[in-house]
């Protein structure tokens, strides 16, 4: 790497930037942690505060309720639940954040896998009254599930119940071990009271049994896993540059956003699924020409060699190029209102690429309760996460989301009306798939 590309790298990332999403069961306190860690942080408006003070007011409460910082939703506050997923958008000298406060109801499950799908970083809420309940572990499944690395367990209200240690080591342990098992890798505890403050931004001064560090303090520190030589570099084609003027008379660029890994200049590469080969002639970034690039930059690649190439294509190293198919197998949750059956043609979004497709098989459902597996339901309705064989009029080339969650997801979508219909993550699960039925179409778009 240059100098330049040094400079240029050092000027990109200022600062890291940290995705994390909120769970918890019903009346935890997401939303009120939320919005104490934006209020301690100092990360609202004044007049964002003043209308939390007034709609406080409003309902007789004598200090403002930072719950509704992110319950914007009128429904929201006038029931004091979370609804739909609220994005805030906030930086502290050491890191940018984006966070989404998901909802904590079951039927809202899918809202969650929304807010979560692009984290790196959950934090599941426990009421230190109740401990770990159903919904708990319905939440933590969700995040191994997405592969999320990074999980925080809050105990919260430990100012309920006197800040006893005992009470949170014993929560710890057994969120810790349950998570564990479902093969979440890193899992932090930490003790907290969203209303008052402990541990979420300043250290509390009722637990000087804990040594940890508070919320803020560990969404400021966690590593961000951005591995920019070990993940299969990927590039989805968005859009061929062909300006065709005087000055640029045979300037061909395929532009996109790089998924994964690392670019260089001089690197063969391979254009999937037609498996064609050239190499890297050049790389423009920003309007400058770079010698390497890497995700999540915006780039526009020039190739050797003068081929057929459009939207939708995927440009990957010659070396470590996955393998195309037509088969898709995955794990899907569905969003739609509407049901998801054996035999129904939809839409499948994968990066960049749209293609026609009929959902052969449902082998499974999961249970997420005891991540049990219903087999063979016939189809899957909102909020439900099942197994999914889908056969495609095109080949893809899909990584393992367990490999890389850009490159192994996708969207199923009605062809009638654009509505997604599921959220799709391709290869295995945490558990075992269920013996699959053969089932068979030929009311057309049978590939």
């Amino acid at each position: 790497m240059t100098t330049h590309d040094i400079q240029l790298a050092e000027r990109l990332s200022a600062t890291t930037l940290l995705r994390f999403a909120t769970a918890g069961s019903v009346d935890d306190g997401k939303s009120t942690l939320v919005g104490r860690l934006l209020h301690d942080s100092k990360s609202i408006l004044t007049d964002q505060l003043e209308a939390v003070e007034h709609a406080s007011r409003s309902r007789g409460q004598e200090t403002p309720d930072l719950a509704l910082l992110t319950d914007g939703l009128r429904a929201e506050r006038e029931q004091g639940i979370t609804i739909d997923v609220a994005y805030r958008y906030f930086a502290t000298p050491r890191r940018r954040f984006i966070l989404a406060d998901t909802p904590g109801h079951v039927q809202y499950t899918r809202n969650m896998v929304t807010g979560a799908s692009t984290a790196e970083l959950a934090v599941v809420l426990v009421d230190a009254r109740n401990g770990v309940v159903e919904q708990t572990r319905r939440h933590a499944a969700v995040a191994a599930l997405l592969r999320v690395p990074h999980v925080v367990l809050a105990v919260n209200k430990m100012d309920l119940v006197d800040y006893a240690e005992p009470v949170f080591a014993a929560i710890a342990e057994e969120f810790t071990a349950y998570a564990a098992s479902l093969g979440v890798p890193e899992i932090t505890a930490i003790p907290i009271s969203a209303l008052a403050g402990d541990n979420v931004v300043d250290p509390s001064a009722n637990m000087d049994w804990y040594g940890g560090p508070t919320v803020l303090e560990h969404l400021e520190t966690v590593p961000v896993s951005h591995d920019l030589t070990g993940c299969h570099a990927r590039l989805p084609v968005q859009y061929v540059i062909r300006p065709q003027t005087a000055d640029h008379p045979d300037y061909r660029g395929y532009a996109g956003q790089i998924a994964a890994g690392t670019f260089r200049v001089g690197e063969q590469v391979t254009v999937l699924p037609a498996g064609r080969t050239s190499k890297i002639a050049g790389i423009d970034l920003l309007g400058e020409s770079v010698d390497i690039a890497w995700t999540p930059q915006s780039v526009t690649l020039l190739l050797e060699d003068d081929i057929d190439i459009s939207r939708g294509d995927l440009i990957v190293p010659s070396g470590d190029a996955p393998a195309t198919t037509q088969d898709v197998e995955a794990t899907v949750c569905h969003v739609a209102d509407q049901p998801l059956a054996v035999g129904q043609r939809v839409l499948l979004k994968h990066t960049t690429r749209t293609v026609k497709a009929i959902v052969k098989e449902i082998p499974s459902r999961l249970t997420l309760d005891d991540l049990s597996q219903h087999p063979n339901p016939g189809q899957l309705v909102a909020n439900d996460i099942g197994r999914v064989k889908i056969r495609t009029a095109e080949p893809l080339a899909l990584d393992s989301y367990a490999d890389s969650r850009r490159t192994g997801s996708f969207l199923l979508i009605d062809p009638a009306d654009g509505t997604t219909l599921a959220a799709g993550m391709a290869g295995d699960s945490f558990t075992a798939t269920a013996e699959a039925v053969q089932v068979t179409d030929d009311e057309g778009w049978d590939f």
